[in-house]
């Protein structure tokens, strides 16, 4: 997991696991997470590719204004996945380009 376990400012108390599925593969988060850092905690950093070119696009902003996080959950295309909060059970996957 790519997840800090301390730090010297913030309190970064355990929280409990939760696992969701992507692509076909059960993964854990942490309550609390969005689905971006959760995906990244687990070593996921291709969230999309670009439309013209294929190239890999990632975690960008993590405000909600770009599109470079978007990601089809629970049969929803589109969702900013750096904004939506994680929940049991997800489904998530790449968008189909």
């Amino acid at each position: 997991m790519r997840r800090l376990s301390s730090h010297p400012i913030l309190d970064i108390s355990s929280q409990p696991t939760i696992t969701f599925t992507f692509e076909d593969t059960i993964l854990e988060g942490v309550e609390g997470d969005s689905i971006a850092s959760a995906l990244i905690a687990n070593g996921i950093v291709s969230f999309s590719t670009s439309i013209k070119k294929h190239r890999p696009r990632g975690f960008y902003c993590a405000i909600g204004n770009c599109a470079s996080c978007e990601m089809n959950v629970d049969g929803v295309s589109h969702v900013r996945t750096c904004i939506t909060p994680l929940k049991a059970g997800m489904m998530v996957k790449r968008e189909e380009r």
